[in-house]
């Protein structure tokens, strides 16, 4: 999937013109590429679409408009599209009460390291979590994680054979799976993968 340049984004101008029918298509796009696993995470899959949609809402609430700056924004979303061989996934925890979301930011150390995918009868795959940054300290993890799964040539293959797709979290104080993924969200899943990577 290639990455996006400065020609595909639109003016700040042209952006505010066309935001509410751009916007309501990506929602729609990103219905199908939000996995819940259990009640409080969500792994939300990116891609081209939601990476542009997500650089011209910075560039509009910043109203950013020089190339360096775009250049800059480029270059902090562009890793976040998958690259014909992985799922790139911004994982989230989600609790509605601030107390109970403390507590469980401290319980929860380790959790984006314990989640998995699985392609048919292939092996769970494990992610690279956080290239960017380091999202935890030894008190608590952050609500926030940066995730990459890696899936080697013949999972692809199952994957855009119609194998199924599952997903889920093992960690000692959260473990939830989720069973065979829905077609619209396995199909979505499998458009981002390319067999000649």
């Amino acid at each position: 999937m290639k990455k996006l340049t400065k020609a595909e984004l639109l003016s700040l101008e042209a952006y505010a013109e066309q935001r509410n029918a751009y916007r309501a298509e990506v929602m729609a796009h990103k219905k199908n590429r939000r996995v819940a696993l259990g009640p409080n995470a969500t792994l939300y899959f990116e891609d081209r679409i939601t990476m542009q949609y997500q650089v011209q809402e910075i560039l509009r609430i910043e109203k950013i408009f020089t190339a360096d700056e775009i250049a800059e924004e480029l270059a902090a979303y562009n890793p976040l599209i998958p690259d014909g061989g992985n799922w790139k996934a911004t994982f989230m925890l989600e609790f509605g009460d601030e107390a109970e979301r403390r507590t469980a930011l401290a319980q929860l150390i380790g959790v984006e390291r314990r989640i998995w995918v699985q392609v048919g009868a292939h092996d769970k795959v494990t992610p690279i979590a956080n290239e960017d940054l380091v999202r935890e300290t030894a008190d608590k993890t952050s609500a926030v994680h940066f995730l990459r799964f890696e899936l080697d040539a013949a999972m692809i293959a199952s994957a855009k054979g119609g194998a199924e797709i599952q997903m889920g979290v093992q960690h000692p104080q959260y473990t939830h799976a989720t069973g065979a993924l829905p077609a619209r969200l396995a199909q979505s899943l499998v458009s981002d993968l390319d067999t000649v990577h």
